[in-house]
């Protein structure tokens, strides 16, 4: 697989992106030409095409390399950081994905669930979709008996400007399969996930 760089780099149409910026740093009132912000054009179409990388991955590559396992107990991995920016605004929300899926034969490397993680948060969505989409995509390439889905990001679009409230922690939630018809699989998964540390929510 390409390194994410020279993925994004493909991908993202850099002198555009500076064009662009040029353009609004003369629309705030700023001169591009200062010292301080020559270089900011290019700065800014490389951080892009970091932050976008995902964009123009398949997440699906890494859920295929699964294997057999006679295990059926809940697999939890807790605390994956992720960064992502929200499409409303353009400015990064961060935070931990918690995801839990019931085998069903199939159990996956625990990395690959870590890596699904970075490559769906490198895109310009909502909180929403990228919680529905790990739990979607977990369900199609996996066939577990249940997934769940958990993510807590702080948003800077709420936290810098607007309602300017630092602290606050959005909390999304996907549940599928038996995690969202059986309530004994659903409070045991959020049991795991949280402990004594919130309760469940």
């Amino acid at each position: 697989m390409p390194h994410a760089d020279s993925t994004a780099s493909h991908a993202i149409d850099h002198a555009r992106i500076e064009r662009a910026v040029r353009e609004i740093l003369l629309a705030v009132g700023e001169d591009p030409d200062r010292e301080g912000l020559r270089e900011t054009p290019a700065r800014v179409a490389r951080m892009y095409a970091e932050m976008f990388s995902g964009l123009k991955q398949d997440p699906r590559q890494h859920l295929r390399k699964a294997f057999m396992e006679k295990y059926d107990e809940i697999v939890l991995v807790r605390d994956i950081a992720f960064n992502s920016v929200c499409e409303h605004h353009l400015l990064p929300f961060m935070g931990r994905a918690h995801i839990a899926y019931l085998p069903d034969g199939r159990v996956l490397g625990l990395s690959k669930l870590a890596r699904l993680v970075e490559v769906v948060s490198h895109r310009p969505q909502v909180q929403e979709r990228l919680t529905e989409t790990i739990a979607d995509l977990l369900v199609d390439e996996l066939g577990a008996k249940g997934v769940a889905v958990v993510v807590e990001a702080t948003h800077t679009c709420m936290t810098i400007r607007g309602v300017r409230k630092p602290g606050s922690v959005a909390v999304t939630s996907a549940m599928k399969g038996l995690f969202r018809s059986n309530l004994s699989s659903r409070s045991e998964v959020m049991t795991l996930i949280y402990g004594n540390r919130r309760g469940e929510c």
